[in-house]
């Protein structure tokens, strides 16, 4: 079946998130729609899906113009939708899942599960999906999750299969899997498109591409192209994608993590027994799934988490027990992985948020009372260093960018002495340009001979950033390897199997 998108416009309020977009995808090809968060892919993606109606353009399915009230709608048109976040009920079968709002019936309008497990088989055996009708969704790895949601949209007959960043929560060997299988699809006929930011990915599988920056269209490529050239069309200017740094010079041990347990909000070990080292002067990465307790480890170690048992030392300094006042005290930095929600204050304006957690104290403060020209001139300073794209230091966070609002909350942690920086998804939800420069910044960090810890799902951010790799499973490290082992070796312990 062939799409074809014609001057698609989306507005919110005076946001424009799609300005005339056009695109053509054909059949049976793999067309990747690439750009930066926040570029507008889900946002268009979701106008072909019947989630938002456009404002203007139209959408035609082998020449004929469509007019989508829902996703219903859509489904009955052909196109098939897989979302970045699942929409599978855990404690349902595959089979239920599949059929959940089109079951099919049997007398009395009675389920007959016994088709829909069927429908499973036919379209699991066709395409190598390997999946058992009969297993709890919940029991499933996230790779098997995922081609549960393929199957379901196959099963209500999609011609048109949309594919939202799909790879978000893959290891390197379920992200070439699904690569595999969107091959077989598109040479079914199916047609994919693919919306992810990985260039990599991209030039791996897709047959052609189309670049969207602000909302729009800047033109098309093909995977042929350079990761530098496709950068840059997203971006809009020259991108160096290489980290440089030289061989760490490694100090003292500068934090130290032995036997750490965590017990997570539902009483289950999310962190289980986790030890490990970081020296002064050096990276360790921790890698892994989304979901297998890097998160709570991140706020064990910056006191947002109390451990039931193990010990959390900076430098000779035992912070186990420390309060988050305490940790930010004894020299600790942290970037949190949603910045929007435990790294700014959106009603705050940028000079707030950049003494918002030194507000006692000097230099910002003196007694009960705020130094505002200190607070002022600081703030100006790290707008300009860290080349934060604002009016003015008055403007709110929440009126920023992503990019921007995340080098506030890397400016604000990084022009402290620090004596450990602890950095969780650093990256998330900023564009190629900005992710240059907060690199930058963290290996900066490390060569003034201090520790560092990234926390970070990317793999290519992984293996660029750190000296050391330690890999996180259902809250455990399978083990620490060195930053040269190969993505295959990685994959394997993101799946579980130890170093």
């Amino acid at each position: 079946m062939k799409l074809e998108l014609r001057g698609i416009t989306k507005r919110f309020g005076s946001l424009v998130a799609n300005d005339h977009i056009d695109l053509v995808v054909n059949s049976g090809e793999i067309h990747s729609l690439l750009g930066e968060n926040g570029a507008g892919k889900s946002t268009l993606m979701n106008v072909l899906y019947g989630l938002y109606q456009a404002d203007e353009g139209e959408i035609l399915l082998d020449g004929t113009v469509q007019h989508f009230k829902g996703p219903g709608d859509a489904m009955a048109a052909g196109i098939g939708m897989v979302h970045q976040h699942f929409m599978l009920i855990p404690v349902f079968t595959v089979a239920e899942n599949v059929v959940l709002g089109n079951e099919p019936t049997g007398p009395l309008g009675t389920l007959n599960l016994d088709e829909a497990r069927k429908r499973v088989r036919e379209i699991s055996d066709r395409f190598g999906f390997d999946i058992d009708p009969d297993a709890l969704v919940e029991d499933l790895p996230v790779g098997a999750q995922q081609r549960v949601e393929i199957i379901k949209a196959l099963a209500r007959d999609a011609k048109v299969l949309v594919l939202d960043e799909p790879t978000a929560v893959l290891t390197p060997q379920e992200t070439d899997e699904l690569m595999s299988i969107m091959r077989g699809l598109a040479k079914s006929g199916t047609s994919i498109v693919f919306i992810t930011h990985k260039l990599r990915e991209v030039q791996a599988v897709a047959d052609r591409i189309t670049v969207i920056r602000l909302g729009a269209v800047v033109g098309e490529a093909k995977p042929s192209e350079s990761a530098e050239t496709l950068a840059s069309m997203m971006v809009g200017r020259a991108v160096d994608l290489a980290v440089t740094k030289h061989k760490p010079k490694k100090g003292n041990i500068g934090l130290s993590v032995t036997n750490l347990t965590v017990v997570g909000d539902r009483h289950n070990k999310v962190v289980d027994d986790v030890s490990f080292e970081v020296h002064a002067g050096e990276v360790l990465a921790i890698a892994g799934v989304q979901g297998n307790g890097q998160t709570e480890l991140a706020e064990a170690l910056v006191g947002l988490r109390i451990p039931s048992s193990g010990t959390i030392h900076l430098g000779e300094l035992d912070i186990t027990h420390s309060s988050v006042r305490e940790v930010i005290d004894a020299g600790v930095g942290y970037i949190p992985e949603d910045r929007s929600k435990d790294g700014l204050v959106g009603d705050f304006t940028i000079a707030e948020n950049v003494m918002i957690n030194r507000s006692y104290g000097p230099p910002f403060a003196n007694g009960l009372q705020v130094d505002f020209a200190s607070r002022d001139r600081i703030t100006d300073q790290l707008i300009k260093d860290y080349d934060v794209r604002t009016p003015s230091r008055e403007t709110l966070a929440k009126k920023l960018s992503g990019g921007n609002q995340q080098k506030v909350v890397v400016a604000r942690e990084l022009s402290r002495d620090l004596n450990l920086l602890i950095a969780s998804q650093p990256t998330r939800g900023v564009d190629v340009g900005s992710i240059e420069f907060i690199h930058e910044r963290i290996v900066a960090t490390r060569d003034a001979g201090k520790p560092v810890v990234i926390i970070s799902t990317e793999l290519d951010e992984v293996t660029a950033l750190a000296d050391r790799i330690a890999v996180m499973f259902r809250g455990r490290i399978v083990g620490i390897v060195d930053a040269t082992a190969s993505r295959e070796t990685l994959g394997r312990m993101m799946a579980g199997a130890t170093a």
